[in-house]
């Protein structure tokens, strides 16, 4: 039997689901079929019971799961070992990120740590930030970029890289445009278009609501910026957003912070407080991309947005 054979049972075990294992190891379903079955040939039994919407592991499968996992984790320590020797960095490190964000920094500190460490592999996962959160504790991403309402959630290290006040922005003739001071209430009496559920903006905006004992309604949600930019534009309703993701669309929209939500937007590398050397790698060169911990705010007019690095806490 091979190590890779391990890995795709492993895979597919805690998937319980041959397509979502094989997105996680990159190769073709049919391929880690393939080799799974060649594995049970090898071990003369069953592992998964595939006859249900869901694999399941057989009573073989069950008493080989922690087996398997123990010989990936000797392989890897012996790599680990060898590496630690040499001075050499290797194996493959997962990079969780808020689905819609571009973030230029994190770029350039993946791109910085590829080229010192070019023995690890990089995998990035765009998805919410609850679940990239649920990832990072799990340990199925080791470092995470989210939008949240808290510097830390719990049980996880963190970087508070921005820290950010919500507004509602607005086309020119809405009646919320000409108000000098925004509220909470004044806002609850439009439609909203908010992020989904599970985003860093959201949470932040449905906890301002529920110490208000307000109930807003959520006429549209959107996971990108530009597509809640297009929508208020039209006049569809008001977009909760945060300053610098207001920012890009000042040319057709205004923005009113909205007075009464204290609570600020955050954007956060979170990590595990025990990781591997190829995380405190990775975070060093995050630390030193995003110039110690903060990111530059959105270019004033007339300056070159080139030279702009904003950032949008929630497309979280």
């Amino acid at each position: 039997m091979e190590l890779r054979q391990l890995a795709y049972f492993v895979a597919v075990a805690e998937e319980q689901n041959f397509t979502r294992a094989a997105e996680r190891v990159h190769i073709s379903q049919s391929g880690v079929s393939a080799q799974i079955r060649q594995l049970e040939r090898e071990l003369g039994a069953e592992l998964f019971d595939r006859s249900a919407r869901t694999a399941t592991l057989t009573a073989a499968g069950a008493a080989a799961l922690a087996p398997a996992r123990a010989a990936l984790a000797a392989a890897a320590a012996v790599s680990q070992a060898v590496g630690d020797v040499a001075g050499v960095i290797r194996g493959r490190i997962t990079v969780g990120m808020v689905v819609g964000c571009t973030v230029t920094p994190l770029f350039d500190a993946l791109a910085a740590f590829h080229r010192a460490h070019p023995g690890v592999e990089i995998a990035l996962l765009e998805d919410n930030s609850d679940r990239l959160v649920q990832g990072v504790r799990a340990g199925t991403v080791d470092v995470a970029l989210i939008g949240a309402a808290t510097a830390a959630p719990a049980g996880l290290e963190a970087l508070t890289l921005v820290s950010e006040r919500l507004v509602v922005a607005v086309p020119p003739d809405h009646p919320l445009a000409h108000r000098r001071r925004v509220t909470l209430r004044d806002l609850v009496d439009h439609p909203v278009i908010c992020m989904p559920a599970g985003t860093g903006l959201r949470t932040v905006f449905d906890q301002a609501c529920a110490a208000q004992r307000l109930q807003p309604v959520i006429a549209l949600q959107a996971g990108a910026a530009d597509a809640m930019a297009d929508l208020a534009a039209r006049g569809l309703g008001v977009a909760v957003l945060s300053e610098s993701m207001a920012e890009s669309y000042r040319d057709r929209l205004g923005a009113r912070v909205i007075d009464d939500i204290d609570i600020p937007a955050l954007l956060c590398l979170v990590w595990r407080a025990a990781h591997g050397p190829a995380v405190r790698e990775l975070l060093g060169y995050g630390r030193r991309a995003f110039g110690g911990g903060g990111l530059p705010k959105p270019a004033a007019a007339g300056d070159d947005p080139k030279d702009s690095r904003a950032v949008s806490p929630e497309e979280q």
